[in-house]
């Protein structure tokens, strides 16, 4: 799937167009007045580091590069952090930068265009096309701009999946001086799938009454992560088709439409700012079949919406039944007469009046709810008892934490400190164990430690010390390999973050890290989290855009030609015990992060489909506050998330798919339920892997989840009958309280959810197109 970043960018639309994106190309900026206009949006803690003084560079422009591709075809020459103007960009707003910034992301025969098996100012005139595994990073502290030309001609001034001749695309699934009624006024046409983001853009449209202008077009995919951005004007600030998506943080000014919603199974979008638009969120709602799938689940939280005349409309009436799930959690409104709406005019919910200016929605929602056992549900088209919220998950405004992900734009180059300038080699062969845990222990807290690009071996138990922070450049990678973790009677960790009840002198930040193993590991835990937020600061001990993803790709022993989709058994193909293991006394912010076990190779032409196993995915057993936005976990043998004796926990949007062999062998082969890690039983009869389980756990939010089983024995024939597994969640009532689940929506489950383990709602009650949808299931509290 493609792994892709955006970050940092403005892109604006009748006299400019400015993009910040994340990885292997940097924009250069000029020292314009439209960067000055234009501030970072990096909203990073103190780091207790020296902070950069006046017009200094960005301190990734001025870092030595020495990172390696140890799989490339070329290792020592490729080159992984390039700089558009080394390639020709002027960066002028003048010369047309195009070809010099396309070919620093297309150069040494880079993978795209169609052949992928995956996939200041500078002037431009047509797209620049991210290829698969890119990261384009602009100056986070004068945020370049790209400037669209009269003469521009393509659909969007970044392109991530073209259409080419014939409709063919390459991936399966502002002020740009166009004029404003051009079709091709997007800002990014963004259709992709997990593992990506978009972050700190600003779009800037037309406000013309006749403007096509749109900040986002995404018509297809299976996302992924976007948030911190603001769009000026437009038709739409955003138009969405995709699976699923986690959106946080935006503020729209001035469009027509603020969001567009054509199609989903379910979306998340947490912190919304919509001011001056004439529609907040336009949602196409009613399609209740494959063939006419529409919005199936939208899921809004922590809104603010201003003299803005609608904040809802759907296409279509509900008529008193699920046609579309809606939830509405903390919404405030000031001037808006029409809270929720049909498009044919009638009015669902009223807004504010010419006598109350200000409204607050505590909860409403559209949809099927459901309480404890009950196996019934009740269409409900209303207000309903808000959610239990603990406060240590809240700000000082009483809205879920939001957190961006750090960039470092105060700091100065000799702020960081370069993990190969210390004897880390990173060539996937080099054990690099004691050169990393020598570099963590010196630097931990009196640098940023920058792990250049490469494939870091360790064969032992790596501990980054609390008080770490943790740049990686263009997803480093930290990988165990060895006998240390191939008992999975004796599992031992790969990567221990934090000491088990350490002293926590700061932050704890970790950014742009892949996590694996070199195959065989199956007594791997992939990543240990011990560490907590320093006394008085929220959310400062996370991940963002950090990942585990095991197998499937070069270097891991553990793809197309050691464990094909048939033939390759267990014993070579064991990819992990457990990938992320949230400890107790932990805390955690986990933003964008993919917890993959690979069910095809990457790197293999055709990306044929493998089979490697991985035992567990993510095991919280945090007192909390943990949040998880924009988080999945997928294929893992017994479990994707599992939540025992946690609490304080936000969960928005969380999405799963069950392993595609299944359940042939059933769960758990072939590993063992091991009480120790608090394994769960699994149900009776050719069981796969449970997507989510809660067992003495207190203060649950879970605000959106996709849990997905698609194939029986890489069967999808069961997709046709709804029943590619019996049970995929379970929630333990007589052990938990303050469980609230907010549009949950499943695909192929027969039950959406269990209760002590015995299935209560049953996905036929709940079609809502391809998934069933529950809008809302509370715990009945009861001990």
């Amino acid at each position: 799937m493609t792994l892709l970043s955006l970050a940092n960018a403005t892109l604006l639309s009748e006299r400019d167009m400015a993009h910040k994106s994340v990885f292997r190309s940097l924009f250069s900026s000029s020292k314009s007045k439209d960067n000055d206009k234009n501030p970072p949006l990096d909203a990073s803690l103190s780091l207790n580091l020296s902070t950069s003084i006046g017009q200094t560079p960005f301190w990734m422009e001025r870092i030595k590069h020495q990172g390696k591709s140890p799989f490339n075809p070329d290792p020592q020459g490729y080159k992984v952090f390039r700089n558009v103007k080394d390639y020709g960009a002027v960066g002028d707003g003048v010369h047309d930068d195009t070809a010099a910034i396309n070919l620093a992301i297309t150069s040494q025969n880079r993978c795209g265009g169609g052949n992928c098996p995956s996939s200041t100012t500078y002037l431009i005139t047509a797209p620049i096309v991210p290829y698969y595994y890119t990261q384009l990073i602009g100056d986070a502290k004068n945020p370049p701009t790209l400037l669209a030309d009269a003469t521009f001609d393509g659909f969007a001034v970044i392109d991530a999946n073209p259409y080419m001749a014939g409709g063919a695309q390459p991936f399966q699934a502002t002020n740009n001086l166009v004029p404003p009624e051009k079709s091709q006024g997007t800002g990014i046409h963004w259709q992709v799938a997990q593992a990506t983001s978009l972050m700190n853009i600003v779009f800037e449209m037309s406000t013309a009454p006749n403007t096509a202008h749109q900040g986002i077009w995404m018509e297809n995919g299976s996302g992924g992560f976007m948030g911190d951005m603001v769009f000026n004007g437009g038709k739409f600030g955003i138009w969405g088709g995709n699976q699923q998506f986690t959106v946080r943080n935006i503020t729209i000014n001035n469009a027509q439409t603020g969001v567009y919603s054509l199609w989903n199974w379910g979306w998340t979008y947490q912190g919304v700012k919509i001011n001056n638009c004439q529609v907040g969120f336009d949602i196409a709602t009613g399609g209740l079949t494959i063939e006419t799938q529409t919005t199936g689940a939208q899921a809004i939280i922590d809104a603010v919406v201003t003299n803005t005349p609608t904040f809802i409309r759907t296409s279509q009436p509900s008529n008193g039944s699920l046609a579309g799930s809606l939830v509405l959690n903390n919404a405030r409104l000031v001037n808006v007469p029409v809270a929720v709406s049909v498009l044919n005019g009638s009015v669902v919910l009223p807004g504010t009046s010419p006598a109350v200016h200000t409204k607050v929605i505590d909860s409403w929602v559209q949809g099927n709810v459901y309480q404890g056992s009950n196996t019934q549900g009740v269409f409900t088209q209303g207000y309903t008892p808000a959610p239990h919220k603990a406060r240590s998950l809240l700000d000082a405004d009483g809205r879920i934490v939001s957190r961006t992900h750090p960039q470092y734009a105060d700091h100065d180059v000799s702020d960081f400190v370069s993990a190969r300038d210390f004897g880390a080699v990173g060539d996937g062969v080099t054990d690099d164990t004691k050169a990393l845990q020598m570099l963590f222990d010196k630097f931990c807290t009196s640098k940023i430690i920058f792990l250049d690009a490469g494939f870091y071996i360790v064969s032992s138990t790596l501990t980054i010390p609390a008080g770490t922070r943790l740049v990686g450049e263009a997803w480093s990678v930290i990988a165990g390999k060895g006998q240390a973790f191939q008992d999975q009677k004796h599992p031992q960790v790969v990567v221990r973050i934090g000491e088990k009840g350490g002293h926590i002198p700061g932050p704890t930040e970790i950014t742009d890290i892949v996590f694996t193993t070199v195959g065989p590991a199956a007594g791997a835990i992939v990543v240990e989290w011990n560490v907590r937020d320093p006394r008085g600061m929220q959310a400062g001990a996370g991940m963002w855009d950090t990942h585990i993803r095991l197998g499937g790709s070069a270097g891991t022993n553990l793809d197309g030609s050691t464990c094909p989709k048939t033939g390759g058994g267990y014993d070579n193909c064991y990819a992990a015990f457990l990938s992320l293991h949230i400890t107790p006394s932990a805390t955690g912010y986990f933003e964008g992060t993919w917890v993959w076990l690979a069910d095809h190779d990457l790197d293999l032409a055709g990306e044929s489909q493998i089979t490697v196993y991985s035992g567990r995915g993510i095991l919280s057993e945090s007192k909390g506050p943990v949040w998880m936005i924009g988080t999945a976990s997928e294929h893992h043998v017994i479990y994707q998330y599992n939540l025992v004796g946690a609490e304080d926990h936000y969960m928005g949007l969380i999405q799963t798919e069950s392993p595609y062999y299944q359940p042939v062998p059933a769960a758990p082969t072939p590993f063992s339920i091991n009480p120790a890690f608090e394994d769960p039983k699994m149900y009776a009869d050719n069981a796969s892997a449970w997507a989510l389980i809660v067992k003495r756990s207190d203060n649950i939010l879970i605000f959106g989840a996709g849990l997905y089983s698609f194939f029986a024995n890489y069967s999808q024939d069961c997709l046709n009958t709804r029943n590619c597994q019996a049970q995929i969640a379970n929630i333990d009532t007589r052990t938990s309280n303050n469980v609230n689940i907010y549009s949950l929506s499943t695909v192929a489950s027969t039950y959406q959810l269990s209760v002590n383990g015995q299935g209560v709602i049953n996905q036929q009650d709940n079609i809502n197109a391809f998934a069933s949808t529950v809008t809302v299931w509370t715990s009945d509290g009861r001990h």
